[in-house]
């Protein structure tokens, strides 16, 4: 028997599933979901070309206490740099890399604002 989820923990992962999607319809190949290097964590890993993208998603169910993006702080991108430089060492990548935002909120049909290099 499962153990139901938080209903936060549901939506992130609904949020996480709507954003893998959203990235392979753009042509990006997923190399990896919820990697943890470290005291970081990053969502999505996806692959385009040349350029791996480091992805963070925040889902949000309204915007009545702000945009899903907004909620991206200073030290959780510190977090995501730091993972991100972990795994580039870990795998050797030596081509361009970016670091974007997938914002999400589940009204009906969901909205979905992908922020290209969303910080550095």
């Amino acid at each position: 028997m499962t153990t139901p989820q938080a209903p936060h923990l549901s939506t992130g992962f609904n949020g996480e599933d709507l954003a893998t999607d959203h990235l392979r319809e753009k042509g990006y190949r997923i190399v990896q979901r919820n990697l943890r290097m470290g005291k970081g964590e990053i969502d999505i890993i996806a692959r385009k070309d040349d350029l791996l993208v480091f992805v963070e998603v925040k889902t949000r169910t309204n915007d009545d206490f702000g945009y899903p993006e907004e909620f991206v702080s200073r030290s959780k991108q510190r977090m995501i740099l730091n993972a991100a430089d972990a795994y580039i060492l870990k795998s050797g990548w030596q081509e361009d890399i970016r670091f974007d935002i997938i914002a999400i909120t589940m009204t009906k049909p969901p909205e979905i604002f992908h922020i290209e290099d969303a910080f550095h």
